[in-house]
């Protein structure tokens, strides 16, 4: 029996640079593929900060959930990607900005390098329901 899949597109976010999906829907749940911080309007990065690179990360994952018919209430678990751990603070700072109790799971890590330069990846996996 084939799987219930079908991928999930936004316009208000960046689109795949690559053989992936913004974000593929299976069943009740969402996996929103890594979103580096590019601001779709430009296709450039928001800022040079970490503080604006989050947000915007968290804007194209917040826009591809809406896409889905989701919100960031939906989200259960992301990964962070960090090119340096020490600005996890400020990253968090406008992390915790786009999420309210029960907060989703998380891991965050720091990396060698991300594309294009980017200070920060995140990807996440929603729920519906």
């Amino acid at each position: 029996m084939e799987p219930k899949i079908q991928a999930v597109q936004s316009s208000a976010a960046p689109a795949a640079i690559g053989p992936y999906s913004q974000a593929i829907l299976a069943g009740e749940t969402i996996y929103v593929s890594g979103q580096l911080p590019i601001d779709p309007a430009t296709g450039n990065f928001a800022g040079e900060g970490i503080a604006e690179q989050t947000r915007q990360s968290l804007t194209n994952i917040q826009a591809i959930l809406v896409q889905a018919g989701m919100t960031m209430a939906n989200v259960v678990k992301t990964t962070v990607l960090l090119s340096d751990i020490a600005e996890f603070g400020a990253m968090n700072e406008v992390y915790a900005q786009f999420f309210t109790a029960p907060y989703p799971a998380r891991a965050a890590f720091q990396v060698a390098a991300l594309p294009r330069g980017a200070k920060v990846e995140i990807e996440c996996v929603a729920v519906r329901g």
